[in-house]
């Protein structure tokens, strides 16, 4: 749709409001005089002049007759068709017949002059012409109203409608009705405000549905939280009721469980830790601390820390790294992610399972890959694996210790790193983990 600057439309305004009533004006006096012409000095055209010269005439030929009411009712009669008013006075300046010029108004001329016979003065005549511009005049405001009529309209529908609609719309938008219609102007600016209202509410109603998102998010994470700290919690109260209340008599009780209220604050200390990172990482910026390494070293550091475990299920863990796999990141943090990573694996491997890693550089990434033998994704579990909380076991269990946030944490963190995680399942097998890195030098 075509718009039109503000400033040009007031000028193109007063200037329409201008013009009508002299179009107006004109048209009029053409209608009444065939004529263009607006010469106003004498009488206004031949006709009126014709009139005037017939009256003079009249006047004269009676000079013997100007006492006379029959001869004076002739005289109005005459006056009346003509449209002209007159007063004749006599030598001495004393009336002697006069109709009504008042009735003429301000807007009549004058013609004057003396009556003289064989060199006397008989009298003098006064006669009251009309100014035919009244119909003219009438004309002239007319259009003025018509153009005030007019632009008034085209104000009302260009400019105030518009306004006014922007202005409930606005209301309707703090109701917290995001479907409020803007209405279009052909006004430029008006345009252009309702096309920043549009983006506005769009962006509002894109921030209020994040921040619904993250409301709902928030009331989960806390839901989950309770109920994934009550479990161990639990537990770990019922084991120290047990020895407080001395059940536990024997040795090998008293270290059964010591052992397992160890092994639940352990699992009570990774969930806490969990979920510090997870938040540091979702709601938090924190600031990574960069440095070249190589991700060969960070592999071999997150499996000597695993050995125990893998050793527990008689899980073999293979490395194949390739030598220069040099990345520039968060020591700590890379850790953390294929610590998280490989503990999945284990705890999703059968005893006497196995456990592949690799890494190499392609296309200057590094890549690796960590498969297990284990059972592997779900199909469910692979559209939501990388979810917070989400473990993908039936009514939430604790079997295999995990908290539902170690894959959505590693993802996170190789993502801040500039790569990306994604999860599947190998063709012979178990779950398949596949990620890269941007390799080194990398500037920051």
């Amino acid at each position: 749709m075509k718009t039109i600057r503000l400033r040009s439309f007031l000028l193109l305004s007063f200037f329409f409001i201008l013009q009508m009533p002299w179009i107006f004006f004109i048209t009029a006096h053409f209608m009444e005089t065939k004529t263009f012409n607006l010469d106003k000095s004498g009488p206004q055209d031949e006709i009126q002049q014709k009139q005037l010269i017939g009256i003079v005439r009249l006047i004269e030929a009676g000079t013997d007759k100007w006492s006379d009411p029959i001869w004076q009712d002739q005289l109005r009669t005459q006056l009346r068709q003509v449209k002209m008013e007159a007063a004749i006075l006599s030598a001495s300046d004393q009336e002697i017949f006069r109709t009504n010029p008042e009735r003429l108004g301000a807007s009549s001329s004058t013609e004057r002059f003396s009556v003289i016979v064989d060199g006397q003065l008989l009298g003098k005549v006064v006669l009251y012409l009309p100014k035919s511009y009244k119909v003219q005049v009438i004309s002239m405001f007319a259009g003025l109203f018509l153009a005030l009529f007019i632009i008034g309209a085209a104000m009302r529908r260009f400019l105030l409608n518009p306004l006014e609609k922007m202005s409930s719309a606005a209301r309707q938008v703090a109701e917290g009705d995001w479907d409020a219609k803007l209405p279009l102007s052909r006004i430029t600016e008006i345009s252009e405000v309702r096309d920043g209202f549009d983006v506005m509410v769009k962006g509002l109603r894109e921030s209020f549905r994040k921040q619904a998102k993250l409301e709902e998010e928030r009331r989960f994470v806390i839901a989950a939280v309770a109920h994934d700290l009550r479990t161990p919690l639990f537990a770990l109260r019922g084991y120290l009721d047990g020895l407080e209340q001395g059940i536990a008599q024997s040795p090998e009780k008293i270290t059964k469980y010591l052992a397992v209220c160890k092994e639940k604050s352990a699992q009570l200390d990774r969930l806490v830790e969990d979920l510090f990172t997870f938040t540091k990482m979702e709601y938090l910026e924190m600031k990574l601390h960069y440095k070249s390494i190589d991700f060969k070293h960070i592999l071999q550091q997150s499996m000597d820390s695993l050995s125990p475990q893998a050793r527990q299920k008689h899980i073999s863990i293979v490395c194949h790294a390739a030598d220069g796999c040099f990345i520039s990141g968060d020591v700590h943090l890379l850790e953390r992610s294929i610590n998280n990573l490989l503990d999945n694996a284990v705890r999703h491997t059968p005893s006497n399972g196995e456990i592949a890693v690799q890494c190499y550089l392609e296309n200057d990434q590094v890549k690796f890959t960590i498969r297990d033998t284990g059972p592997g994704f779900s199909a469910e579990e692979l559209e939501r694996v990388f979810e917070p909380l989400y473990r993908g076991e039936i009514s939430r269990n604790r079997s295999t210790g995990g908290s539902g946030l170690g894959l959505t944490i590693s993802q996170k963190i190789i993502r801040r790193h500039g790569g990306d995680l994604a999860a599947g399942n190998h063709p012979e097998g178990g779950a398949h983990l596949a990620g890269w890195i941007p390799a080194a030098p990398i500037r920051f």
